[in-house]
């Protein structure tokens, strides 16, 4: 495993601008502990918290900014939907966020291979009105994030040593 490190100062500091300043202490943490990139070799260095951590921020902003359809097209629904993300999250108290995760887990079954194909900016944007199925998770999504962010800056905060080693 490799040793990720935060500075207690800049820990304290983001906790005092609010949880997403909190959580992203701890992401850059973990990728500066692994070369800024995340890949099979470099998760392997990594525990399960950590990956999850990352797995997290990865849907996050993949569906804050385009939906699940955006976050399937650029390659995530394998890392998000292939992998024990869903039964991670239900463990960090996220039990709405598990079952999304399988709901929507049924849709990448059906529709991945489709949405993952190359396509001009025209065709990824037709995506959204091909596949109004995910909507209703996008906008759940949307309206759960503040909460579930919280969830993961709570669960954070109460296993510190299994994310970084505070210096």
């Amino acid at each position: 495993m490799i040793q990720v490190e935060v500075s207690d100062e800049t820990l304290r500091q983001a906790a005092g601008r609010g949880m997403d300043e909190f959580v992203q202490v701890f992401v850059d943490g973990i990728y500066n502990a692994i070369g800024g990139r995340l890949t099979h070799e470099t998760m392997q260095e990594l525990n399960s918290d950590q990956i999850t951590l990352l797995a997290y921020i990865m849907l996050r902003d993949e569906v804050m900014n385009g939906g699940f359809v955006q976050l399937i097209h650029n390659g995530y629904g394998e890392f998000i939907f292939k992998n024990p993300f869903a039964k991670a999250v239900k463990v960090w108290g996220m039990k709405d966020l598990c079952r999304m995760v399988y709901d929507v887990h049924t849709l990448y079954v059906k529709y991945g291979e489709d949405i993952m194909k190359e396509c001009t900016d025209d065709e990824f944007m037709a995506l959204f009105e091909q596949y109004p199925e995910f909507d209703e998770y996008d906008d759940r999504f949307v309206e759960n994030e503040e909460q579930w962010t919280e969830k993961v800056a709570c669960y954070i905060d109460s296993n510190i040593e299994n994310f970084a080693k505070i210096v």
